[in-house]
């Protein structure tokens, strides 16, 4: 996912990973996708007849991996069809191919606790443990709420995807997110970007009522399957209890949390010269919409504002990019090359054949950028609308991290087809995007210099900083909303309230015009109507840069960390292909020991890589009020 570029899982997948940033594929009949998938649970005799033994158990897990498959492939088909042609009959397939698997996986939780308490071999054991976890949006038991849960999902979806803002200045043209993004991106008009930023967050309004019902259908499933809420589900998936991972979230973003606000000080000072005061006052939070980025999310658009060195040299990817006429397709290209060069794979023919590159200018698409394999046998692709610009550069990169895994899990039982976690799976991605460092845009071409200095490194760990660490409260407080509304503790009459006071709290940002229980911005948020955990994307800004400091270790990588890209480096390349391989099969920290020798999440490799720049915040912040 910028919109996140970050890839998400679609709304029944979170430990599949057919989908990532998007859902599924084109269905056939719903009556047909039903009947392919017998209910797991009824073809043993009752637990009362006869005790289940380890061999019956692994029996249900085989039926339920091929069941599963045939499934989430129709599924996925019709998403794919669904996000790359929106229209009315589209989402209807979409949602009966989700009512599907809703169905399907309800009866398999309840088969697979039939076998709790027996002693089973270690994968059959944790695959089991995978069912009852595999629902980010668990099946009401009444099959005619059920159907009115997978609509209200994909509705919402299909919706956000749809959503536009018609500024009376423009006199009936439309702009569309992408659209908008770009002035929220460029301009330095305060008047201009407010008009954006509430430009797309009027698309959400419409979608609150449905939300609420999404999150009662939601939490009755949830508690049809022995969580309390879909919170508590959502949190199981980290093989620790629910209790023990938001408080291990809540440890790593301690961690990293002096690092944030010494960024926010200085980033507020810059635009409070450039806004005044009477926008901006000396110890306040900053209004949102100025950080360049609809969300706030990513900062990286200011890095202009904001540069250490503006005389130095700059390295600006996106001139390059169009002064080359680099096309969309050659720019995949140039990703798949960093991947083959540490001795990977190249991308299937159908990739190149069946992805979506651009923006198609005939039909609604939805252009959050996502990696797919539909089949989950290895029909891999990627769904986006690229543009020749930097950002979409790197989003390339982190996007084929997704397919790569695809690549080396896809033997596996579907039910192991997933990242260790979550987070994994976006970590990857984002490990090889910090290989795109100057000195590997010089070796490619697309740079003729990359200047090697104490400014100009200041100046790329800047650039770095504004994406990487402005991107941590968000990527943890958006579920924390969520958390809280599931668990009934933020009603729907305070859900924008609570939103704002959440982002003042961890991101240190407000809203920049008055909002009330109208407005729903929450929803303007391609996750939150989209039904995608999103702390997935919190823990892979922790897990990249432990994942980059193993694999620079690898290449005998011996300078800054900030410095090194293993591009080219079949020892690093070895020991990725290692890690991606296990897929889900074991519990994530072994799969953590693997690639970095460590067992848990560690933000010390993201202070190591950005101490430098430090050095130079705390110096430049001198005099200023921080906090908010």
């Amino acid at each position: 996912m910028k919109q996140h570029p970050y890839a998400a899982l679609a709304l029944v997948l979170p430990l599949a990973a057919a989908v990532f940033a998007c859902s599924s594929e084109s269905p056939p009949s719903p009556q047909g996708t039903a009947a392919s998938a017998p209910a797991p649970g009824k073809t043993q005799a009752p637990a009362a007849e006869k005790p289940p033994t380890a061999e019956e158990a692994h029996g249900f897990t085989l039926r339920v991996n091929d069941d599963l498959k045939k499934l989430w492939t129709a599924s996925a088909r019709a998403a794919w069809v669904n996000k790359t042609y929106i229209t009315d009959d589209t989402t209807a397939l979409s949602a009966a191919a989700e009512e599907a698997n809703m169905e399907y996986l309800g009866t398999a939780i309840t088969g697979a606790t039939r076998f709790d308490g027996l002693k089973l071999d270690e994968p059959v054991a944790r695959q089991l443990k995978l069912i009852k976890l595999s629902s980010t949006l668990p099946a009401p038991p009444d099959a005619k709420k059920r159907s009115e849960l997978a609509q209200i999902a994909v509705s919402m979806e299909a919706d956000y995807g749809k959503g536009k803002y018609c500024p009376p200045r423009l006199e009936g043209k439309c702009l569309n997110l992408d659209e908008l993004s770009n002035i929220m991106a460029k301009s330095r008009k305060y008047d201009e970007l407010l008009d954006a930023w509430t430009g797309w967050h009027s698309i959400a309004p419409p979608i609150k009522e449905r939300y609420t019902r999404y999150v009662e259908l939601g939490n009755e499933g949830a508690r049809s399957i022995g969580f309390s809420d879909m919170g508590a589900l959502w949190r199981a998936g980290y093989d620790m209890t629910p209790e023990a991972f938001e408080a291990d979230t809540e440890r790593l973003w301690t961690q990293v949390k002096p690092l944030y606000d010494e960024l926010h000080c200085l980033v507020r000072s810059k635009l409070r010269k450039l806004y005044g005061e009477d926008k901006i006052a000396a110890k306040a939070p900053i209004p949102a919409h100025l950080l360049g980025n609809m969300w706030a999310q990513d900062w990286s658009n200011i890095y202009d504002l904001v540069t250490p060195y503006p005389k130095e040299a700059s390295i600006d990817v996106t001139k390059a990019l169009v002064d080359k006429k680099v096309g969309a397709i050659e720019m995949a290209k140039m990703g798949e090359r960093f991947f083959t060069s540490l001795g990977l794979e190249s991308l299937p023919k159908t990739f190149w054949e069946r992805s979506m590159f651009v923006r198609p200018r005939d039909r609604e698409v939805v252009c959050h950028a996502s990696a797919w394999d539909v089949t989950y046998a290895g029909d891999i692709r990627i769904k986006m609308c690229i543009e020749p610009k930097e950002e979409d550069f790197i989003t390339i990169h982190h996007e084929l991290g997704h397919n790569y895994y695809y690549v080396y899990y896809h033997t596996l039982p579907v039910l192991f087809q997933s990242g260790a976690n979550d987070g994994f799976h976006e970590g990857i991605g984002d490990t090889i995007a910090l290989s795109v460092t100057p000195g590997y845009l010089k070796t490619i071409g697309l740079l003729k210099d990359a200047p090697e200095n104490p400014k100009a490194e200041t100046n790329f760990l800047m650039k770095q900083a504004l994406s990487k660490i402005a991107f941590l409260p968000f990527g943890k407080l958006i579920d924390q909303w969520r958390w809280d509304v599931f668990a009934g503790k933020t009603a729907p009459d305070k859900y924008n309230e609570a939103w704002w006071n959440l982002r003042q709290k961890y991101q240190g940002v407000a809203a920049p015009v008055p909002r009330s229980e109208k407005d729903f911005d929450p929803g303007a948020k391609f996750h939150v109507p989209g039904g995608t955990p999103y702390t997935r994307y919190f823990l892979a800004h922790i897990y990249q840069f432990q994942f980059h400091r193993a694999l620079c270790k690898a290449a005998g990588h011996t300078g800054p960390l900030h410095t090194c890209s293993i591009y080219g480096n079949k020892a690093a390349g070895d020991k990725l292909k290692a890690m991606l391989a296990m897929g889900a099969s074991k519990p994530w920290p072994e799969a953590m020991k693997a690639i970095s020798g460590e067992t848990q999440g560690d933000a010390s490799a993201i202070l190591e890589y950005f101490e430098p720049l430090r050095k130079w915040i705390r110096e430049e912040s001198k005099g200023e009020t921080c906090g908010w």
